[in-house]
């Protein structure tokens, strides 16, 4: 205590010692650095526990069609593969996608947008490692149902004239099972791509891989989704599966089911919903 020239008494605050400014630091440090040690040990082992997210797309498209989920689901740690569904016949596709499941090590989410959704129906079943099954703007057939016959008749594609919505490749009619069947542009500019600007929706239209007519038209075998747990994501403006048929598909597998503002091409239009809502089955499906 000091006193004023009045003789009063003044009170000073002092400033904390040294030691005392040093030992705090050391606290915090010690404090940061073990911060630092937990943080990447946790995250290994979220890691570790994480299934590996193997995505299927579907006609008229290509594993590219995800790369916007895929950025997003691999910013946020997990491992994706986006597989080339070959798109020639439902059996033969599903086959292809069940060789490849076999070489993955661990839990796997499998998620397949339009088509894609038939050939995960079929190729799961019976895989004790596919943990949960995404539907998005998907078929999710039961045994003995085809993809033309579930997308119904208020369907953009289901028209008296196929011709005015597809080309066929070779060009000679009647086409025959193994029929290539491209979207003409004016298909992918007014029902395939909305949701997409000019640019996107010719590149997507110039990008296109063709469907065979007999792998939208084979009946599917015993379905996945009896025996594993689904999600579904539907596309509220969906003009190629009526969002009526994606949710009547989804109620009857008993799907988790979410309802977004996007048209049929969701992975490209809305991708941080449809990342959202496969992470969403992903940490269910380990739980």
């Amino acid at each position: 205590m000091t006193r004023s020239r009045t003789g009063a008494p003044v009170h000073v605050k002092r400033r904390p010692t040294v030691t005392v400014m040093l030992l705090t630091a050391v606290a915090l440090l010690v404090v940061t650095m073990g911060l630092a040690r937990s943080a990447p040990a946790q995250e290994i082992r979220e890691r570790a526990t994480r299934p590996t997210i193997v995505l299927v797309h579907g006609a008229w498209a290509d594993a590219s069609s995800w790369s916007k989920v895929i950025t997003r689901l691999q910013h946020d740690g997990y491992d994706v593969a986006a597989v080339a569904n070959p798109l020639r016949s439902l059996s033969g596709d599903a086959a292809y996608l069940r060789t490849y499941l076999e070489s993955v090590t661990g839990p796997v989410v499998l998620v397949g947008h339009s088509y894609g959704g038939a050939v995960i129906t079929n190729a799961a079943t019976g895989n004790s490692s596919v943990k949960a099954l995404v539907y998005v703007n998907a078929f999710a057939p039961d045994e003995g149902e085809t993809a033309t016959a579930l997308a119904g008749p208020d369907s953009a594609l289901s028209v008296p004239d196929p011709t005015t919505v597809f080309d066929f490749v070779p060009a000679a009619l009647p086409p025959t099972p193994a029929t290539d069947l491209y979207l003409k542009r004016s298909t992918v500019f007014t029902s395939f791509a909305t949701g997409l600007n000019a640019r996107d929706k010719a590149l997507v239209a110039a990008t296109q891989r063709p469907a065979t007519l007999g792998a939208l038209n084979e009946p599917s075998a015993a379905p996945a989704w009896r025996t594993i747990r689904s999600w579904y994501l539907i596309g509220r403006t969906d003009k190629i599966i009526p969002p009526a048929a994606e949710r009547a598909m989804a109620q009857r597998a008993g799907s988790t089911i979410t309802e977004y503002d996007a048209g049929h091409l969701g992975p490209l239009s809305a991708p941080d919903t449809v990342a959202r809502g496969i992470e969403r089955a992903a940490r269910a499906s380990v739980r």
